[in-house]
């Protein structure tokens, strides 16, 4: 998995990594009004959540148990 944690001290409910992620991985919590991590197994590892994050609440392993298979494969 390469989406670890979304750590909700820190997460401020903005959403933009809900905005930035391009799997749909990361859904926001409306009772809680935080993000989570919805579909781990769907990460892509592009890191557009992590980077895009102001609070710096989001970790995504740089480690993929499964490779990505390139499309000219």
């Amino acid at each position: 998995m390469a989406i670890e944690r979304i750590d909700k001290e820190k997460c401020i409910g903005c959403q933009k990594c809900v905005d930035a992620c391009i799997m749909d991985v990361i859904r926001f919590d409306e009772t809680e009004k935080k993000a989570v991590i919805k579909y781990p197994k769907e990460c892509y590892c592009c890191y557009n959540c992590e980077v895009g994050c102001p609070s710096g609440a989001i970790y995504v392993d740089p480690r993929r148990l499964r490779p990505i298979t390139p499309a000219w494969s």
